[in-house]
């Protein structure tokens, strides 16, 4: 996930020419994850677990609690002995009803250890794992599922989407913050799918081995050589080979899974289908990112940028009645805006780099900024249904997310989260749909793991967010500064032509805008005899669109018509997604080798 970020510790990142903003960057926005609140610590967003609890043993009903005595360690220079390494877990039994559907499931939750290709121990990572037994003979399908970053634990979607427990938060209101109550998820996919929930070195309880470190897994392609790594040893310990295996990715996740799904495939280990949920797929193609990582080259598609933002910004207005007409559908509206910006292109270069660096807090940085004049701006209310209050709102040399509506600052993850400017919380974490959900998770977990998951880590915090790595990310990849991953998800497709892919965005996403997810996947339109199985949908809600009570129980009957192999009702698909922006690069596969290091095949 991207999120804002306060500071001037960019001016450290790669590319020097970034201290000219460096002084600037009240408002930067750079890749993030989550979940953590702008310039947190991983020990301010820690959920302590020094509960205690019996060592493991098995109980009359079956349950295996553990105590795991390890003090994991989150530093970028801290890493295990291989002493120290073990691969317990405590294994809980529950069961899950809805209607007239009941599973029994296991919860499995602990740690497995990620290893090279020559069985060294790499990474000894924390995860979660709901099981059920096979209803017809056939192997269940399981699901890898990690939230985004770099820097984020799997904690938002373990609490917050698809396991049989849930988060039940107010999403866009606060109700009775901090402290929201875990209820049985009837949106759950335990009926459809096993859920193996994965948090990376250096968050939740996951740290390095010896003679690695965290700082070791704090790169892009380490990151996903990582985490194939862990899958195939999650696959070889619980014999999975036969399961039909599916990826799912939030956010920085779905560059993950773009890569990680051909890092798998390239491995020997076939994958059934992929989810992308709030994609960012080319790092390229947000220049509020780029700008960060190379300025002022960073530019380049500040256009694409600015284009690809106003929809999801209109529906963000529309909800705040800040449309006229107010409209009656949400995807036709999108689809109204995505027109005008596609017939206003041309004259949006003339103000898209002023508009770029307005949003991360450095109007000024190429001279005096420019912006439509009221006279153009009137004549844009009519084809945009955006009333000049929010016209103005979104160009000006003030981020839109105070300048839209005066007094208050909206959410990033979700633009229908507000709060008053003047709110003591935001001193500490910029983002009202971040603070909405970061700390009554963290309380929510720390609470579920001795009495639910029977785990307990007295020596050791779980960190939902680790904050220092974002300031330490290496985000190259295939020679270049930033990862675009489309080649990735292309080479993917090469190698396996059946596997389905499904795109899910959410309306009033503001960190990853769904008409550049659009543009993005339209890129493989250039590919001669391409035709994957790709579809992409919309719901209502955020970033973590899962949270909204209307958008999470259409995401999980979707989904599960995707498991089936059946269409999605209302999905896009390759050849119905708009063309992609003429600047892009045509979709190509990776030339050589597989860019993330080759494993041996289980």
């Amino acid at each position: 996930m991207k999120r804002n970020r306060n500071g001037t510790n960019s001016g450290n990142r790669r590319h020097g020419r970034l201290v000219v903003l460096g002084a600037m960057a009240i408002g930067v926005m750079a890749l993030a994850g989550c979940g953590a609140g702008d310039g947190s610590s991983s020990s301010g967003s820690a959920a302590n677990l020094k509960q205690t609890a019996s060592q493991q043993s098995s109980s009359p009903t079956g349950n295996q609690p553990y105590v795991d005595p390890v003090a994991y360690s989150m530093g970028a220079t801290d890493g295990l002995a291989a002493s120290q390494v073990s691969e317990k877990a405590a294994v809980m039994q529950h069961q899950w009803t809805s209607g007239k559907t009941t599973v029994n499931y296991t919860t499995t939750a602990g740690h497995l250890s990620a290893t090279d290709a020559n069985g060294n121990p790499e990474a000894s990572m924390s995860y979660f794992a709901y099981t059920a037994p096979s209803t017809n003979g056939a192997p269940r399908p399981v699901t890898f599922i990690y939230s985004g970053g770099p820097g984020s634990s799997a904690i938002w979607l373990h609490l917050g989407s698809f396991a049989p427990t849930r988060v039940a938060t107010p999403d866009p209101l606060f109700g009775n913050w901090p402290n929201y109550p875990r209820v049985d998820n009837a949106d759950s996919l335990i009926a459809t799918t096993d859920l193996v929930y994965i948090d990376p070195p250096g968050t939740g309880l996951s740290e390095a081995v010896l003679p690695n470190t965290n700082k070791t897994f704090w790169t892009f392609d380490s990151d996903v050589n990582v985490m194939r790594d862990f899958i195939e040893r999650y696959i070889a310990v619980n014999q999975r080979s036969a399961s039909p295996l599916y990826l799912y990715g939030e956010s920085y996740g779905t560059a993950r899974t773009d890569t990680l799904a051909l890092a798998l495939e390239s491995a020997g280990v076939h994958l059934k289908g992929i989810v992308l949920q709030s994609s960012i797929l080319n790092l390229f193609a947000d220049a509020t990112d780029a700008a960060i990582e190379d300025f002022p080259a960073g530019l380049a598609l500040a256009t694409d940028t600015l284009a690809g933002y106003l929809p999801s910004y209109a529906e963000v207005a529309a909800y705040y009645d800040q449309a006229s007409p107010a409209p009656i559908d949400q995807g036709l509206y999108a689809l109204q805006v995505e027109l005008f910006v596609t017939a206003q292109y041309r004259t949006l270069q003339n103000y898209s780099q002023s508009w770029t660096l307005s949003q991360i807090g450095a109007p000024n940085a190429l001279g005096t900024p420019v912006f439509p004049s009221t006279q153009t701006l009137q004549s844009w209310e009519l084809p945009s249904s955006l009333t000049m209050q929010a016209l103005q709102g979104y160009f000006n040399a003030t981020p839109y997310s105070t300048s839209l509506i005066p007094g208050s600052k909206i959410g990033r993850y979700d633009g229908r989260v507000s709060l008053p400017v003047s709110d003591p919380r935001l001193q500490t974490d910029a983002d009202p749909s971040d603070i909405l959900v970061e700390t009554p998770f963290a309380n929510a977990l720390a609470t579920q793991m001795p009495d639910y998951f029977g785990y307990t880590a007295p020596n050791a915090a779980y960190v939902p967010f680790n904050s220092n790595i974002i300031f330490s990310w290496d985000y190259s990849h295939a020679g270049q500064a930033l990862a675009d991953t489309i080649p990735d998800l292309l080479g993917a497709l090469t190698l396996n032509p059946q596997l389905a892919v499904y795109s899910e965005n959410g309306f009033y996403d503001l960190a990853a805008p769904f008409f550049n997810t659009e543009k993005q996947l339209a890129r493989l339109q250039t590919v001669p005899g391409l035709n994957p199985n790709l579809q992409v949908s919309f719901f209502q809600g955020g970033h973590m669109t899962y949270l909204d009570d209307t958008g999470r129980p259409q995401m999980a009957t979707d989904l599960a018509r995707f498991y089936k192999g059946r269409p999605i009702p209302g999905a896009l698909t390759l050849w119905t997604l708009p063309r992609a922006w003429r600047d892009e690069a045509a979709a190509s596969t990776p030339t050589g080798s597989t860019p993330v290091t080759q494993a041996a095949a289980p």
